[in-house]
């Protein structure tokens, strides 16, 4: 985490358990915070740097960046860049069973495309369908983009390898529609919804929301407002877990 201010962290597990919140992530080894969750029944994907894996099963997170522009999922495809290091990356990935875990924030496209699409189709709230792929209908963003990573993942021989949504979420200041009302929204509906899948992979989808506290010392704007909680523990909005 990125902050000066944060509480420690055995006080942030008992806000996990007092918000019924059964996963975290964390991006790197913490001892403090793993001492801290132990026992308590919460789940913990830790992120480790290079020199700690040669006798982990690896898995590797990516930005939705790879995809390239906005276009619908069936014509997905990684960018030239990401194509000479994605093919070999989902092959090992196939081989150990891993998943691929991709950061998915339809916040960012919406806020780089505002005039080819409604702020609803990136908070889950248009009323019907606003993209027609073939014989899949897409009704929000978060479902397009999934189901894009998934698409190009079986264009480079990642078929059978499952996507895990590492991080997702929207700002509640800094940025264009960025607001406590549009991240409440948004991440209350972003719960609600991935218990159901998408029109290409239904099924529950694995995801993590970013972040847990807002982050003071990252640069200014909307990367500092991510967070769900002050670092005093006070809810930037309303949400629920359950």
């Amino acid at each position: 985490m990125s902050g000066d201010n944060l509480p420690p962290p055995s006080t942030v597990v008992d806000m996990y358990k007092s918000n019924g919140i059964a996963n975290m992530r964390l991006y790197a080894p913490d001892q403090a915070a793993l001492q801290s969750v132990g026992g308590t029944g919460i789940g913990v994907v830790v992120g480790a740097p290079n020199d700690g894996l040669d006798h982990v099963r690896v898995t590797t997170s990516v930005s939705q960046a790879i995809l390239g522009g906005y276009k619908p999922p069936s014509q997905a495809e990684f960018t030239s860049e990401a194509q000479g290091f994605m093919g070999p990356v989902l092959k090992f990935l196939a081989r150990t069973g891993a998943p691929l875990m991709a950061s998915v924030y339809p916040y960012f496209t919406y806020a780089t495309n505002p005039s080819i699409m409604d702020v609803s189709y990136a908070l889950f709230t248009a009323p019907g369908a606003v993209m027609q792929d073939g014989s899949y209908e897409y009704q929000n963003l978060f479902d397009a983009t999934v189901d894009s990573f998934y698409v190009a993942m079986g264009n480079n021989g990642g078929s059978g390898v499952p996507l895990v949504v590492a991080e997702s979420g929207w700002p509640s200041s800094g940025g264009i529609a960025a607001s406590p009302e549009n991240a409440a929204i948004y991440n209350q509906n972003l719960i609600n919804h991935v218990g159901r899948g998408t029109p290409r992979h239904p099924g529950a989808i694995e995801t993590y929301l970013f972040s847990m506290f807002n982050e003071n010392l990252k640069e200014s704007g909307v990367e500092q407002n991510w967070g769900l909680f002050y670092p005093n523990m006070k809810s930037v909005y309303p949400i629920s877990f359950n």
